[in-house]
């Protein structure tokens, strides 16, 4: 930690805080001052801490998952809401312990190791030495876990709860097919249906093959074959498609039964809005939603979602029961120091790692 951050004491903020006379109001972070690659990510040592909520809970980081949302709004996706907050913090998983808890917070106490994520819009990430997270993000990092490997769960196994658990309500006995098994949300997809009892299988590229079939796939087929659709021996109930392609779209429509649901990932909300703004942008969005609803219910009888990633303490627990059984990995591919995240984001951007890539802060994992 640097020595500024060390030594600065904390107040008392709410019921159980730190002792100390100062207030901790600054620390290290990565900053965003302006969208483009990876390089345009800058580390200072004077970001500034928003004050701790009534229900808020001060994060000391020990590691951070990097998510593919963290590239696109490096890239500029969502600038009309965060283009006006520039310069941002990114990052949304965090794992750590808990260092100051608001006066609402009933369930953490100073010195719990944790983990969660943020909510897809929060206007303050976690690539930083310190982050804030409400309550009902965050839940008692698994023992059986390091850091590290907490950090790589949380948003993109709500992300597949959002889709599979809370929009499709999947059930014992329904067969599910997901589409990019071998990513971090088609992982945790996997388990989290395996978990309700479902049969499923999924789509991947061939080095993914041995990893979705470990996290209980029971079938898994090479989307690079011309012919993958064919290989599939039964129609689905739900399908879960994580890539958001129109082949992928085309495809996960025509391998579902009637009265199926369709999810992607890759909803056009964001697109919508930033490119005619929040309002004009909200109600062409929906607008679209709709219409392809419609085209699709009376073309195919499925229905048809954009499920987007919400923080939900069900599912966190849920998550979190899994993980600390075993029945939920997303396995890291490579570590950066947090300074490093420059590197890291190049890492991810250019697939050069086979696995989640995670930034540990101050190489306390």
């Amino acid at each position: 930690m640097p020595n500024h951050v060390a030594f600065l004491a904390l107040r008392r903020w709410g019921a159980s805080v730190a002792s100390g006379d100062r207030a901790l109001t600054t620390c290290r972070a990565i900053v965003l001052p302006c969208f483009g690659g990876p390089q345009v990510l800058q580390v200072r040592d004077d970001s500034v801490l928003p004050e701790l909520g009534g229900s808020d809970v001060l994060v000391r980081t020990h590691a951070v998952g990097v998510n593919p949302l963290d590239m696109r709004m490096r890239e500029g996706y969502g600038r009309s809401l965060f283009e006006p907050l520039l310069p941002l913090v990114l990052g949304r998983d965090v794992s750590g312990e808990v260092t100051a808890v608001g006066s609402n917070v009933r369930h953490f106490r100073v010195g719990d190791q944790v983990f969660g994520a943020l909510h897809p819009t929060a206007t303050r990430g976690t690539y930083s030495d310190y982050a804030i997270l409400g309550e009902e993000q965050l839940a008692p990092k698994p023992e059986s876990l390091s850091h590290a490997e907490a950090a790589a769960i949380p948003f993109a196994s709500l992300t597949a709860w959002r889709a599979l658990r809370s929009t499709a309500k999947i059930k014992k006995g329904q067969k599910v097919l997901i589409m990019g098994g071998g990513g971090a949300v088609g992982l945790a997809g996997i388990s989290l249906a395996k978990a309700a009892g479902c049969y499923v299988a999924c789509t991947c590229g061939k080095r993914s093959m041995e990893k979705v079939k470990e996290a209980g796939a029971e079938e898994a087929v090479d989307y690079t074959a011309p012919d993958f659709k064919d290989q599939f021996r039964e129609r689905f109930d739900v399908v879960l498609d994580t890539i958001g392609l129109p082949e992928t779209e085309a495809s996960g429509i025509d391998l579902l039964k009637r009265g199926g649901q369709y999810m992607t990932l890759q909803g056009q909300t964001v697109t919508y809005t930033d490119k005619y703004g929040l309002l004009a942008g909200g109600a062409a969005a929906a607008a679209a939603l709709v219409q392809k609803q419609m085209q699709y219910g009376q073309s195919h009888g499925i229905e048809y979602w954009w499920p987007i990633m919400r923080t939900d303490a069900e599912g966190l627990e849920e998550i979190c029961r899994l993980a600390s059984d075993g029945r939920l990995k997303i396995p890291v591919g490579k570590t950066f120091p947090l300074e490093s995240a420059a590197e890291a984001h190049h890492a991810r951007d250019s697939k050069s790692v086979n696995g989640k890539v995670v930034l540990e802060v101050d190489g306390t994992i």
